[in-house]
């Protein structure tokens, strides 16, 4: 049995579940050092997917707002965060509306201010700043792949290589 002190050396059991552990592990790291080059170009695609598919469904959003629209004036709220823009609006029957998700296309909006905003009049929870659109996130997610792509598509060839010259020797 450990003392245990730093000092005492770790008892039997401990050092042979450990020892177990690692033959255990080994092969399934092995392997996935091995893949290493194809999940990060899988990282690369999965990086495009996902900004195209942002937006996607920011153009299914706008649609359904052309399709029901509704302009309003919004109170930018405290409480917001870079993931999300709370705004205050009253829709046509007076109901005040606070979206839970925030506001479509925040950018530059500060606490405290008022901004124009438009809606969907079937479900205000969908409500982007007027004037916004899809295309206001086209460059931002472009860049963000475009940036990405270039610091995973080079890391996968290099990894490739490294592995090519392994097997080689």
């Amino acid at each position: 049995m450990s003392s245990g002190t730093p000092d005492a050396p770790p008892d039997r059991t401990t050092v042979r579940a450990v020892d177990e552990l690692a033959d255990l592990l080994r092969p399934a790291l092995r392997h996935t050092r091995r893949r290493l080059p194809e999940v990060v170009a899988g990282l690369a695609v999965l990086a495009a997917l996902v900004s195209v598919l942002a937006l996607v469904g920011a153009w299914i959003d706008d649609r359904a707002i052309a399709a029901n629209p509704a302009v309003a004036q919004a109170e930018v709220l405290d409480g917001s965060s870079f993931a999300r823009t709370l705004v205050r609006f009253t829709v046509a029957n007076g109901e005040a509306v606070v979206p839970e998700l925030g506001v479509y296309y925040p950018r530059g909006l500060e606490v405290g201010q008022t901004v124009a905003v438009e809606y969907d009049v079937t479900n205000p929870d969908h409500v982007r700043v007027a004037g916004r659109s899809v295309l206001d996130g086209v460059l931002p997610l472009l860049l963000l792949t475009v940036g990405s792509w270039a610091v995973l598509v080079p890391t996968a060839v290099w990894l490739r290589r490294r592995r090519a010259r392994s097997d080689a020797a």
